[in-house]
């Protein structure tokens, strides 16, 4: 429904399922919303494409977990009808050269290496339990967690090099970063957010257990088929006075700027750097987004006649010590008309492969799916890939993070408003920071935010006045 532009209420900057949720919920209490895309389509770094005429193919987030209530309970409001990923089978597990079959979460390695990989698991959950979501910087050992990485917490803790290896590759594929870059205090919050690494790392009943029906991509069409979404259209400056916010966005090769009481900043941490504000962020604020760097991960998608690994009772599933593609995924729709496998490549990988060309991306791809399924795997009739590293409204992928130093340091400002302007996105978020489901959470806390603003401050055109 479209806004009249001197009736605006909130603008929201962003059109991914942060924005969106945050402008659903300001829309339900009778406030006109107006959402900013600097892209040509909605859904953020949810991207879902149809490959050389075949089947779709989600190149961004895709899966939805148990525990996530507010994207379920989204897909529940708007029926979006789901399917279980693909788990029947033997899963592969490759270290050090060799090649085993298992089943569960727990890879079939040597017994010593089992046991490392056990307790290094054992002992990140119960640190993680620590974390408070809310403050992580207000844990009891912040300031130790804080002051050192994940990569040298691994390099204290696991003594076996296959159970290291596996372990780093298993985690890479949850924060897409690599573990020497990451804060130790960041990846126990990330886990905790999640629930627990079982949780992050599972398929069948984790956050990896169920996918939607088209796509992602026609998930966020459909949240945004009642909003005012206006696509490419960049913002450029914010701007607030007593009265309210001007903000300024590129339309049609013009500067153009509409006028609201608020706005819900929607935007990866990283894209806010590229956003002339007036007045300026507080300095704590404007550091963080500066320390703030983006994970660096591609989807590898290869499309097969059928999905031939299941005639030898795999699920598709790997985890590898070797790369590019360190962990791979049965992707086949229901249907199974055709068969997909996708594999991820994330940190220094994903960094390396994305400065090639497709078609070159494509043979490393394919390469690692041959060595973990055989000969059958080098003859996909199609493959997709995207760079998140070099696409401007991200910046990278799944999310940013936090290297050691900047949570105990800069942590209050994440989400404390700049005046008239709120934040929002993935990485805002407490539960199931980093995934769509946090996205879901953090656009309605900061359209809570906006409400509570409204109705504490009594202006003659806020929630209590507004028509019926």
């Amino acid at each position: 429904m479209r806004v009249a532009d001197d009736e605006i209420d909130v603008i929201v900057v962003g059109a991914g399922f942060a924005g969106l949720a945050a402008a659903r919920a300001l829309s339900r209490v009778w406030l006109r919303v107006v959402v900013l895309e600097a892209r040509d389509r909605v859904g953020g770094r949810a991207h879902t494409r149809v490959v050389d005429g075949g089947p779709w193919v989600d190149l961004g987030g895709q899966w939805i977990g148990p525990t996530q209530r507010e994207v379920l309970a989204l897909a529940n409001e708007l029926e979006i009808e789901t399917f279980p990923t693909f788990t029947e089978g033997d899963n592969l597990v490759v270290a050090e050269g060799k090649k085993r079959r298992y089943r569960g979460l727990v890879p079939r390695v040597s017994p010593l290496a089992l046991l490392d990989f056990g307790v290094a698991r054992w002992r990140l959950d119960r640190m993680a339990k620590e974390v408070p979501l809310d403050a992580p910087w207000k844990a009891p050992r912040a300031e130790e967690w804080d002051s050192t990485s994940l990569g040298d917490w691994l390099d204290a803790n696991l003594k076996t090099k296959t159970a290291r290896r596996l372990f780093e590759a298993a985690l890479e594929t949850v924060y897409a970063a690599p573990a020497r870059e990451l804060s130790l205090l960041h990846a126990l919050f990330y886990v905790r957010s999640g629930g627990d690494l079982d949780m992050l790392l599972g398929t069948e009943r984790g956050a990896q257990a169920t996918r939607v029906s088209g796509g992602m991509q026609g998930f966020a069409e459909k949240a945004a088929a009642s909003l005012d979404v206006r696509l490419s259209c960049p913002v450029k400056r914010i701007e607030q006075d007593e009265e309210g916010v001007t903000v300024s966005f590129d339309a049609g090769g013009a500067r153009r700027s509409l006028r609201a009481s608020e706005v819900i900043v929607a935007i990866p941490p990283g894209l806010v750097a590229d956003v002339a504000f007036a007045p300026a962020l507080p300095p704590e604020r404007a550091e963080l987004v500066a320390r703030m760097p983006m994970g660096a991960v591609i989807k590898h998608t290869a499309i097969y006649d059928r999905p031939f690994w299941r005639d030898d009772g795999l699920s598709g599933m790997v985890l590898s010590d070797e790369g590019p593609i360190h962990v791979v995924f049965d992707n086949s729709l229901p249907d199974a008309k055709s068969g997909i496998l996708m594999g991820f490549s994330e940190a220094k990988n994903a960094r390396r492969l994305g400065a090639l060309t497709e078609d070159e991306r494509r043979a490393e791809a394919v390469a690692c799916f041959a060595r973990y399924f055989g000969d059958r795997a080098r003859r996909p009739i199609a493959y997709a890939d995207h760079v998140w590293e070099h696409d401007p409204w991200s910046g990278g992928c799944y999310g940013a993070f936090m290297p050691p130093g900047v949570w105990t340091e800069l942590g209050p400002a994440l989400r404390e408003p700049h005046g008239r302007v709120h934040w929002a996105g993935t990485e805002t978020a407490t539960a199931w920071s980093g995934y769509v489901d946090g996205a879901i959470s953090s656009g309605l806390r900061a359209a809570n935010e906006i409400a509570r603003h409204r109705a504490s401050h009594a202006r003659p055109h806020s929630l209590s006045a507004r028509r019926g």
